[in-house]
């Protein structure tokens, strides 16, 4: 395959691998194969919408990801960094918005620094925080 390059500098020569496609997707690739780039842009829209993945997220991997213009996390892992001194009420509160027993509720309290709930939604992590705040103990959203 040819390519050439752009800014009026040299072209160049790549070589191309031959890869060993499965008999259970010939049919598929063969017909992708066919297809002029109109259409090969229409069916990765039809699979973007359609699966709910982007194309250019898996192209873009590496220094995109960490640019400034980075998105906002939606989840929120939530972590007890101090019990406090009215450890009670705080055992209430993390026994009631996270649905455990009290042992499991009091273990980690009592083993603070401990991760209370990985990958929360956001709004509700931060309500997480704010009751457990009130209640005399230190929180912090990873």
């Amino acid at each position: 395959m040819k390519l050439v390059k752009l800014n009026n500098m040299e072209d160049t020569t790549k070589n191309t691998e031959e890869v060993a496609v499965p008999a259970k997707f010939q049919k598929i690739v063969s017909e992708i194969e066919a297809m002029s780039v109109l259409e090969l842009n229409e069916l990765v829209k039809v699979f973007e919408n359609k699966f709910g993945v982007s194309a250019t997220a898996v192209a873009a991997a590496g220094p995109l990801v960490a640019g400034p213009a980075e998105e906002e996390k939606s989840t929120a892992s939530v972590e007890l960094t101090d019990g406090g001194a009215n450890k009670i009420a705080i055992i209430k509160v993390i026994k009631e918005v996270l649905g455990l027993g009290l042992k499991e509720a009091k273990d980690l309290v009592d083993a603070a620094p401990s991760m209370l709930k990985v990958d929360m939604k956001k709004e509700e992590a931060q309500a997480l925080k704010k009751s457990i705040e009130e209640a005399g103990g230190k929180v912090t959203l990873k």
